[in-house]
C-alpha cells in the first residue's frame, strides 16, 4: 500500500511521538498518506499532565476533545492567556500562530484530536528535548 492509498489509519497503526506529557500518533500527514494541506492525529495526555504553551508559527490548529477534561488555554490578539474549562465534543480553533496550552484535569486519560493548517508544525516537535519514538509494536 503506497502513502497515497493509506486513507484508513488506526492511531496503533503508526509509531507515536512520545514526550513526558504524553504522545501523538500522527495518522494524518504527508509521510503517512500524501495528505498536502494539512496534518493531523490523535493526542493522549494522563491526568495531571498537558503540554506547555507554545506557538505554531504561520499555522493554525483544531483541537476536537474526544474524551477526558481539561483546561484550554489559548490567547487572545493581544497576547492574554483566555482559559476554558473542555472536555468531550469541545472544538478549540487556534488562530495562526497563537499560543497556547492544554492541562488534562480529569481523574483519567484525556484524548485529543488535532489538525494543522498548513501540515508541517508537528515537525518541529521532534527538536523537543524529552522528545521519543514510541513503536507502535510497544503501544
Amino acid at each position: 500500500m503506497t502513502k497515497a492509498e493509506n486513507n484508513f489509519v488506526y492511531p496503533g497503526d503508526v509509531d507515536a511521538f512520545g514526550f513526558d506529557w504524553g504522545q501523538l500518533a500522527l495518522t494524518v500527514a504527508p509521510e503517512v498518506n500524501g495528505a498536502r494541506k494539512f496534518s493531523g492525529g490523535v493526542v493522549d495526555l494522563p491526568s495531571g499532565k498537558g503540554h506547555s504553551r507554545h506557538n505554531h508559527p504561520g499555522a493554525e490548529e483544531i483541537i476536537f476533545v474526544i474524551s477526558g477534561h481539561g483546561q484550554q488555554m489559548v490567547e487572545d490578539p493581544h497576547g492574554n492567556p483566555m482559559t476554558q474549562d473542555v472536555g468531550p465534543g469541545c472544538t478549540v480553533f487556534v488562530p495562526e500562530s497563537r499560543f497556547h496550552s492544554t492541562l488534562n484535569t480529569g481523574a483519567g486519560p484525556m484524548q485529543l484530536f488535532v489538525v494543522y493548517s498548513p501540515a508541517g508544525p508537528e515537525l518541529a516537535l521532534r527538536d523537543l528535548a524529552d522528545f521519543r519514538i514510541i513503536p507502535k509494536a510497544n503501544r
